[in-house]
């Protein structure tokens, strides 16, 4: 990019960084080291170093894509092919990813958001204890006299 033009993006990751920085205070290599730990010991840190993560590899995404346009754009002449089309929507494409993630940054920072208070909350909590598997993992047994599928036999044959 020009050195007259800002970058928004960094600007984003940068703000996000800042803020997630503030919020716990320390800084991201401390809170990156604190997750590699224990990532069950605190799971709002550990969302939200998660979260900044992905939001540095879209950013990643993002800056790429935009140097393969703009070095695209430069071999064009006055239309623009399919091609370099393609490698527009491409940046629109990683803009929407990137900016979707920052949202999530965002929304994980935010004591007041919606969805963090009430019902909402304590559902999340109860996800969050769990320490296991949602659903059994393993087939339940069949009561003595109850025939087996002819499936689940043809599976265990083949064993």
């Amino acid at each position: 990019m020009s050195d007259d033009i800002p970058d928004v993006g960094e600007d984003v990751v940068g703000v996000l960084t800042a803020r997630i920085e503030a919020h716990f205070g320390m800084g991201m290599d401390h809170l990156k080291a604190v997750v590699t730990d224990d990532p069950a010991a605190n799971p709002d840190v550990t969302d939200v170093v998660k979260w900044h993560g992905l939001l540095l590899d879209a950013q990643a995404v993002l800056d790429r894509a935009e140097d393969d346009l703009l070095a695209a754009l430069e071999t064009q002449p006055s239309e623009v092919d399919d091609p370099t089309m393609d490698l527009a929507h491409r940046v629109n494409a990683a803009v929407t990813a990137r900016d979707g993630r920052a949202l999530v940054v965002r929304w994980l920072l935010d004591p007041d958001a919606p969805g963090k208070k009430g019902l909402a909350t304590e559902r999340l909590a109860r996800l969050r204890s769990r320490t296991g598997p949602a659903v059994p993992t393993s087939p339940a047994r069949r009561p003595a006299g109850v025939p087996v599928p002819a499936v689940a036999r043809a599976g265990r044959a083949a064993r």
